[in-house]
């Protein structure tokens, strides 16, 4: 019979995929690493393994014991899985960008999961390398992984994941590209394939908000270059042991609409359903296609599964809230899609403009329709309610009639955005739609402005 004594002999061995479609445009043979064949769909799962073994080799982790990590929630998965086999407790310390899939598989497969903010200095209390650190040194019997520093992570994959892609490519890989987050991946398998030969070029993939690039190219570790951003899994605003920047030969940057739009392609192109690091990792391959002749073997990595973003880059209201979905905004309907369910906010002729107010503060807006009996009459705006504020303080206290200005204009269903956006000039700020129903929608600057890719 054949089998596995128990979920961790199924770790490794994944294969390598020709990718045809989404890379037609690059003349090499480009296989991807599908690490998501994993038992816990990522490459974390090797790295979780030797991490652990190591500790317990040299008494950092003891029978019974707590083990706490900061992660991204892939790492996280690897060591739950770990500690399931091997009887320990486990604590993982996450961001709240990480998406709520990542959290839910964590927390069902025993981890206790405490979420930390994002938009915070690593050396914050409340990051959670802080909370990590902390949580540490608190609980009895513990042991803080810190794959970001510890070498096993590298090791892991300079043991395993070099030596399968070495193999599977018949020692014909010239080129690795993978997203670089904690730099285990990218150093560990970097070091073997280096070892084998010294012109295989190692690409590693950054994203905007994050340190790598620059500090490989200058030696400069610029404070300025930090700031929040949406991709998961690459990026760091720390220098992680673990990332051997001599054994890499460059970075590029993605954007994170580049890095969600991609991934969504490699799941419609090649069938291949993977997370948000893929995305980045194939568009970032694409900016690099003039290092790649027709000869060469380009091999790129796949940390994990798109089961972890189903809710976000796999979600159509979520790319479109952040502005990532590519649809074509051609009629006055497009613009206002997300919220054309909502309620038209108006005020009568006889109320007073204090009304008026205190629907603008309610509702957050700035423009407001005016009617009566016979339809739409006038309208509001918040600068000209400050002009005659500043012109009179009892203004409150008058009816809306006597300070209302021209009609919005009204446009028909099928309108194009083009003669929509006409109709905004400096005394008109909004425009009203006519909806099938007889009902009315506005649209307003901020619509149109946000409408643009």
């Amino acid at each position: 019979m054949r089998y596995s004594e128990n979920i961790l002999g199924t770790i490794g061995n994944t294969p390598l995929v020709k990718l045809n479609k989404i890379t037609a445009e690059i003349k090499a043979l480009v296989l991807a690493k599908v690490e998501t064949f994993n038992p816990g769909n990522s490459v974390k799962d090797r790295m979780a393994v030797k991490m652990i073994e190591d500790a317990e080799a040299d008494g950092r982790l003891l029978p019974g014991g707590t083990i706490i990590e900061g992660t991204s929630g892939n790492t996280g998965m690897g060591l739950a899985l770990v500690a399931i086999i091997k009887g320990y407790k486990l604590i993982c310390v996450i961001s709240d960008k990480q998406s709520k899939e990542k959290m839910d598989i964590l927390r069902a497969v025993g981890a206790k999961v405490v979420v930390c903010p994002t938009d915070v200095e690593p050396t914050d209390p409340r990051s959670y390398y802080s909370v990590s650190k902390r949580l540490a040194s608190e609980t009895p019997n513990s042991w803080y992984v810190n794959q970001y520093d510890n070498p096993s992570n590298a090791i892991a994959h300079y043991e395993q994941t070099g030596p399968e892609i070495w193999e599977q490519t018949e020692e014909k890989i010239t080129h690795f590209v993978v997203g670089v987050g904690t730099g285990g991946t990218i150093s560990g398998v970097a070091k073997y394939l280096k070892e084998k030969n010294p012109n295989i070029k190692i690409w590693g993939i950054d994203t905007y908000g994050s340190v790598f690039k620059k500090y490989h190219e200058t030696g400069i570790f610029d404070e300025n270059e930090i700031y929040s951003y949406i991709t998961e899994g690459i990026g760091e605003d720390i220098l992680p042991k673990n990332v051997d920047f001599s054994l890499i030969d460059g970075f590029t940057k993605v954007t994170d609409k580049d890095a969600a739009v991609y991934t969504r392609k490699i799941a419609l192109e090649e069938g291949i359903f993977v997370g948000n690091s893929a995305g980045a990792a194939i568009k970032g391959l694409l900016q690099l296609k003039e290092h790649f002749k027709p000869e060469d073997v380009v091999v790129v990595l796949f940390h994990d599964s798109g089961s972890r973003y189903v809710g976000k880059m796999f979600n159509d209201d979520w790319m479109r809230e952040r502005g990532f979905l590519e649809e074509e905004i051609t009629k006055a309907e497009d613009v206002i899609k997300d919220h054309i369910d909502k309620p038209l906010i108006v005020v009568r002729t006889e109320e007073l403009v204090s009304h008026a107010i205190e629907r603008m503060r309610k509702y957050k807006i700035s423009q407001i329709p005016v009617i009566d009996v016979t339809g739409f009459v006038g309208s509001v705006d918040e600068g000209d309610l400050f002009q005659w504020y500043v012109a009179d303080k009892d203004v409150a206290d008058k009816p809306i009639k006597d300070v209302m200005g021209e009609p919005f204009p009204i446009v028909k269903q099928g309108t194009s955005i083009e003669e929509v956006s006409k109709l905004f000039t400096r005394d008109n700020a909004a425009v009203l739609l006519e909806l099938e129903n007889g009902t009315h929608h506005i649209i307003t600057k901020y619509d149109i402005i946000g409408s643009i890719k």
